[in-house]
This record gives structure tokens, C-alpha cells and sequence, in this order.
């Protein structure tokens, strides 16, 4: 495994990798265009010393159709040179019809003993142009054409190069070499520039992480891209930012909320508790003391029943228990359970309930803590009596449940946070005391029965909450 010692930034991996792969790339490249520069240099010399061969045939047979060897051949032959581009002269040989070489370039006394090669073997070889082994070991390639002369044959020229001479070709080669060393070079430029460019918004993020570790959620990535992925890296990075700086603040506010909620009921039994303690109060005022201290009991335990609730709800230890039953009935039970124990004159409810029977297969029991957390809220939200209605419909899914309040309506900065466990909104803030779970633990129980819980409408004319419940 790679350790922090050993890791490499990413301008200098891929760049280095890039380079070597292209380096091996271009190297198999140029040995296959180096091979096939020497076949196709080789091919052109050759065809260009038969075409030389075969003009010599014609002019070295004279009027009376024998072989005739002119002080004009040796220059024709040095004039046509040029057109091989080879650094040493071939070898220039005339064989008569009984094989004897009667014309050599250079002459045979500066060859040492005898020709190169056995120039026999080259005239029975059943090729024009072909390759042979001199006498020191090496390749020799070789052409030759026939002198004929009405039909029969008098004579052979016959041209001999080194197959190295053929063959190679330094100015081609110079040519690859520096293409592609050129393309090396512009590659690994383009690919300096680009993982560079790549590189930087990658390291700024890493560079954003790493302060926001420290605790510091303000970053700044201001830098625009054009790459759709890099663009998205950048944008999803500055609203996960965004998110924990949010996160942060609400944790800070519900420590402070929290301690508040619960330091005052605690303070309030603790004074209470002492006044009936110390006899300050005495008989029926002491009996109205303890039910308050009852009372506030009683919402401590229910917020730390809460707080245990939705932990348990946010690690997916959700009990759901699912019966067949009629929905609108298990509806109006719901709302007339929840009214009766309202204080008289404060609440209204206004049912719109399906004529028809709706069975479904769900838990009663987590509709009912879904909708009385919903109808607490709106009675919290209406000013006066509160007015409120609930419509059961069906969907193509299933089943809706709206809740409507009458209320002043949501903040529209508020409506996406409402959801977000520990958020209370600032009117609700300071007149309702509570954790703000109700909202978040409710989206929960919806989503493990398999449906949803959404915030449809807000206005001054009032909110909408829409439960839905699929059908299966």
C-alpha cells in the first residue's frame, strides 16, 4: 500500500506515466516506420538500379549486335549515381555470353583476388534481382539484366551494392527521429498543461476539506470551470460547505435550544418542589403546585422520549406492523381522538373523507403519530381557533392524506429546512417550547411505511402537508 512518504501529486504521477506510455508507443512506432522506411528505400534503389542496368544493356550492343564497351561507360554510369543516394559506389560488372566479366567498375586488379562473390552463381540464379553472400560473410544485393540481341542472349550487366547500403536510409531516419522525438516532447507538454489544469481545482477542493476539518466552513472556491464533472466536483463541494456550516449552526442553536428546554422545566419543578417543601405554600395551593410540577414532568419525559425515538429512527430501528384496514375510518378516528382532547373551543376539524370504502395494508398506529404531529402543528400555527382540514384521496400510487391550517404560512427561507432535525423556524421558536423532531421523525415513519411526507403548499393563507402511502 501507498504510504503519505511515497504518494505522488497528480501532476507528476500522470504525467510520468503518460510520458513513459507514450515514449513506448512512439518507440514501437518508430521501429515499425524505421523497418518499413529500410523495405521501401531498399524497393526504390533497386528498382532504380535495374532501371540503370537495363539502359546499359541497350547501349553497349553495337551495330553488328555484339557487345561493345565504349569510353562513354563509365561516365553514363558515374552521371547516374546520384539518383541512388548511396554514400559508396556498387559495384559495376559486364559478363559476356561465355561469363567471363569483361568490363568491372572498379576494375578487378583493385579488388584483390577475383570478384566479391562467384558471379556464376549470380547468373544461374533464376531472379533478376536478388540477394547473395560475399566472400567476407556479408549480404549483397544484386541486379542484373540480360544483353539480347535478335532473340539471343550475349551478355549480363550486373549490379552489386552491400545490403546496408541499400537499405539504409540516414536522412528518412533523421526525419523519424526528429518527428518523433517532436511528438514526444509536444505530448508531454499537452499532457503537463492538461493534468495540470485537471490538478488545480483537485487540489483546491482537497485544500477546502482540509479547512473545513480545521472547523472552518467558509471556503472558497470561487474558481470557474468549463468541465462538466470538475464543475459539478466544485458546486457540489461548495453546497456540502454550505450544508456543514448549516449543520453547524443548528447544532450550536439546539445545544442552546435544548438546555433551555430543559433547564426550565427543571427550574420551575425545582422551585416549585421547594416552595411545597419548605410549607411556603400550604393545602390547595400546595396540591396546584405538584400538578404543575406533573405537567412539567411530563414534557421532559416527552422530549426525552423523543430524542430516544428519532435515534433510534435515524439508525433504521423502525418496528413497523401492518394491518388490512379501512383508511378513511382509521382517519376519522385519528382526528376525533386527537380533538376530544383539545381544550374546548380551540380547534375545529373539517374531514373530506371518500364515500366509498379504501382498505389499505399499513401501520395504524405510525399514521397516527405522523398525523397527530401534524395536526399539533397546525393548531400551533392558527392564530384564534384554530381551523383545520384533512382530505383523504387516492392516486395512481395509493393514498394522499392533505392536513391544511389556516395559519400565517411558513418563510419561504425556512420551507427547505423545516425538515432538517432540530430546526425551528423563528416564530415557532420563541412561542412553543420543543426539540424539533416532530417534522423530521414524521418524514421518517412515512418513508418506512413506504411513502413520503412533503410540504405542498405555504402562503399567508396557510400550509399544506401531504402524506402519501402507496397502495401495496
Amino acid at each position: 500500500m501507498f504510504t503519505r512518504h511515497n504518494r505522488q501529486s497528480l501532476l507528476r504521477y500522470w504525467t510520468t506515466r503518460y510520458v513513459i506510455t507514450l515514449c513506448i508507443g512512439l518507440l514501437v512506432i518508430g521501429i515499425i516506420s524505421g523497418l518499413w522506411i529500410q523495405y521501401n528505400e531498399a524497393e526504390k534503389r533497386l528498382n532504380m538500379m535495374s532501371l540503370m542496368a537495363e539502359e546499359i544493356a541497350e547501349r553497349i550492343v553495337d551495330t553488328n549486335g555484339e557487345l561493345s564497351i565504349g569510353p562513354f561507360l563509365g561516365g553514363f554510369f558515374n552521371r547516374r549515381l546520384p539518383f541512388l543516394h548511396l554514400e559508396d559506389k556498387p559495384l559495376f560488372f559486364i559478363i559476356d555470353q561465355q561469363k567471363q566479366v569483361i568490363f568491372a567498375d572498379p576494375p578487378q586488379g583493385k579488388m584483390g583476388d577475383g570478384p566479391l562473390m562467384d558471379i556464376k552463381m549470380i547468373l544461374d540464379d533464376q531472379t533478376n534481382i536478388g540477394k547473395t553472400e560475399n566472400k567476407h560473410g556479408g549480404n549483397m544485393f544484386f541486379v542484373k539484366r540480360e544483353v539480347e540481341t535478335d532473340g539471343h542472349t550475349i551478355g549480363w550487366v550486373v549490379l552489386l551494392s552491400p545490403e546496408k547500403e541499400i537499405t539504409q536510409s540516414k536522412s528518412e531516419m533523421q526525419l523519424l527521429i526528429t518527428l518523433l522525438g517532436s511528438l514526444a516532447l509536444l505530448g508531454w507538454i499537452v499532457i503537463y498543461l492538461f493534468v495540470k489544469k485537471l490538478a488545480t481545482p483537485i487540489k483546491d477542493v482537497a485544500d477546502a476539506a482540509k479547512q473545513i476539518v480545521k472547523g472552518n466552513y467558509r471556503v472558497n472556491l470561487q474558481r470557474e470551470v468549463k468541465e462538466q464533472e470538475l464543475a459539478e466536483l466544485l458546486e457540489s463541494f461548495r453546497n456540502m460547505a454550505d450544508r456543514l456550516a448549516q449543520l453547524e449552526s443548528m447544532r450550536t442553536e439546539l445545544l442552546a435550544g435544548v438546555t433551555h428546554e430543559l433547564k426550565t422545566p427543571v427550574t420551575s419543578i425545582s422551585g416549585l418542589v421547594q416552595a411545597v417543601k419548605d410549607d411556603i405554600v400550604t393545602g390547595e395551593e400546595a396540591k396546584e403546585f405538584l400538578e404543575i410540577c406533573t405537567k412539567e414532568t411530563g414534557k421532559l419525559q416527552k422530549m426525552v422520549e423523543d430524542l430516544l425515538e428519532f435515534n433510534s429512527f435515524t439508525v433504521g430501528n423502525v418496528r413497523i406492523r401492518k394491518e388490512h384496514l379501512d383508511l378513511p375510518q382509521l382517519i376519522q378516528e385519528i382526528a376525533h381522538q386527537w380533538e376530544i382532547v383539545q381544550d374546548e373551543n380551540t380547534v375545529v376539524v373539517h374531514l373530506d373523507m371518500p364515500d366509498k370504502t379504501l382498505m389499505l395494508h399499513t401501520d395504524p398506529l405510525r399514521v397516527q403519530q405522523i398525523l397527530y404531529n401534524l395536526l399539533n402543528n397546525a393548531k400551533q400555527a392558527s392564530k384564534g381557533i384554530a381551523e383545520i382540514n384533512i382530505r383523504l384521496y387516492e392516486t395512481g400510487q395509493g393514498i394522499a392524506i392533505e392536513v391544511r391550517d389556516c395559519g400565517s404560512g411558513i418563510p419561504r427561507e425556512e420551507q427547505s429546512l423545516i425538515f432538517e432535525k432540530f430546526f425551528r423556524g423563528e416564530a415557532k421558536k420563541h412561542k412553543v417550547r420543543g426539540l424539533g423532531l416532530g417534522l423530521p421523525f414524521s418524514r421518517l415513519l412515512a418513508q418506512a411505511l413506504g411513502g413520503d411526507l412533503q410540504l405542498t403548499e405555504s402562503s399567508e393563507k396557510g400550509t399544506t402537508f401531504t402524506l402519501s402511502i402507496p397502495a401495496l
